[in-house]
């Protein structure tokens, strides 16, 4: 097994940098520096000299095997950060043989495949890093907790339980049982299908949260959409014109709206058209109006929602309220757009009250597979004792597919797409 290397923090100048190096040789490397290691998870500093020449005076930090992110020996270089120092340090360490620098996200891998992680955890690790707003990094903290894999263990204990007694009726199948395992089989069943079920329908709010919520704004020409986006944005990320048409395409902004993502779509004016382009635009915003996560109506003297019906919590309100005199909504004066962004929130802050731990597509694709499988299990159950051991095998197919989520089974082929998104010294 190699040893492997890289700058754990972030590129360029900082205070500090951080230098991970994980594998047999990890501790050993730090005579190439002349220093001598210090004892195991306590930092000592330590002036790092090659050639006889300081590299930098360092805090060095050293974990054992079993006891380390990887589970391998592992020592951290916590140097001062210049770009100069770090460059100088990476240089000394490939020249020591037996290292060789990390491949994108290798340290993770490493930790999943000694133990230390399970997939989901990974999947977690990758969401943290990548989370811009609180709802974000709390959802992948608790995933990085362990807090699916916990589930799915429990899910799995009690399937297996299930599968056992099915089992005991068909090794018993000559003698006569002095119990029916069948209520218990049922209502074990039922518990974990509940319990999936449940978990499924919560996953699609939890990958709305890890990939963000959009809000679209929609209405006819001239209601004041790309001035409201502005006025939300900040900036001028919208052409605003007083002639109608001027939005051909779907420009998006996106914020942190009260600790959760949101992407504003502002889109073509809805009417009828001769021009080819703006029609293009128009199918466009109502194609992304309907996909998205609810809509803002803005509504205008002159015009309805042509190829667009409000459904359930879009919010109808009525734009250049500085014009029109009339109770809504302004994004050249302000007028109202404090309570639409609160409105707005408060929708989304309750769908994200329904999140769970399954994060991902993957997550949701084997949860439904079980779920499936635990339908088929129960039918072959009512059907008696002849058809145990089919029951039985359901079961088994339920087990395979929740140890899929957390990596145990044919998860291979993923982990390369995976870990690509990891940087170096991840």
């Amino acid at each position: 097994m190699d040893t492997i290397y890289a700058l754990a923090s972030a590129t360029g100048k900082a205070g500090v940098a951080v230098v991970r190096i994980s594998g047999p040789h990890a501790h050993a490397c730090l005579t190439h520096f002349g220093v001598e290691r210090p004892a195991l998870r306590k930092a000592a500093l330590r002036r790092l000299v090659v050639d006889d020449v300081l590299l930098d005076e360092a805090l060095v930090l050293c974990f054992p095997e079993g006891a380390s992110f990887t589970g391998e020996a592992v020592t951290e270089l916590h140097l001062h950060g210049s770009v100069a120092t770090i460059r100088a340090t990476l240089a000394a360490l490939s020249k020591i043989a037996g290292l060789r620098l990390a491949e994108p996200g290798e340290f993770t891998r490493r930790a999943l495949e000694n133990g230390c992680l399970d997939l989901a955890q990974v999947e977690g690790l990758a969401d943290l890093i990548d989370a811009e707003t609180e709802a974000q990094r709390r959802q992948a903290l608790k995933v990085l907790s362990g807090a699916l894999g916990e589930k799915a263990e429990r899910w799995r204990t009690d399937l297996i339980r299930a599968a056992a007694l099915l089992e005991a009726t068909i090794d018993f199948a000559d003698e006569e049982v002095p119990v029916d395992v069948s209520p218990e089989v049922l209502e074990l069943i039922d518990r974990v299908s509940d319990e999936l079920k449940a978990e499924s329908k919560g996953s699609y709010i939890s990958e709305r949260i890890r990939e963000g919520f959009e809000v679209a704004i929609v209405g006819p020409p001239n209601a004041g959409k790309s001035t409201l986006l502005n006025a939300l944005a900040g900036r001028e990320a919208a052409i605003t014109s007083e002639f109608a048409g001027t939005t051909r395409d779907v420009i998006e902004v996106r914020m942190d709206l009260n600790g959760l993502a949101v992407t504003f779509l502002d889109t073509a004016g809805l009417r009828e058209t001769k021009d080819h382009v703006e029609g293009i635009g128009i199918e466009r915003a109502i194609e992304r109006a309907k996909h998205a996560d609810f809509r803002v109506f803005l509504s205008a003297d002159d015009g309805g929602f042509r190829g667009l019906k409000p459904e359930k919590d879009d919010i109808q309100v009525s734009g250049k309220s500085d014009i029109s005199g009339k109770p809504g909504v302004s994004g050249k004066t302000g007028d109202g757009v404090s309570m639409l962004v609160h409105n707005i929130s408060s929708i989304l802050s309750e769908r994200a009250q329904g999140a769970v731990t399954a994060t991902h597509e993957r997550h949701r694709m084997a949860i439904d597979q079980g779920i499936e499988a635990l339908e088929s299990a129960r039918l072959e159950v009512l059907r008696g004792e002849e058809r145990a051991e089919l029951a039985a095998e359901e079961l088994r197919s339920v087990v395979r597919a929740l140890d899929s989520i957390v990596g145990r089974v044919d998860v291979e082929h993923l982990l390369d797409e995976i870990f690509a998104s990891f940087c170096l010294g991840k």
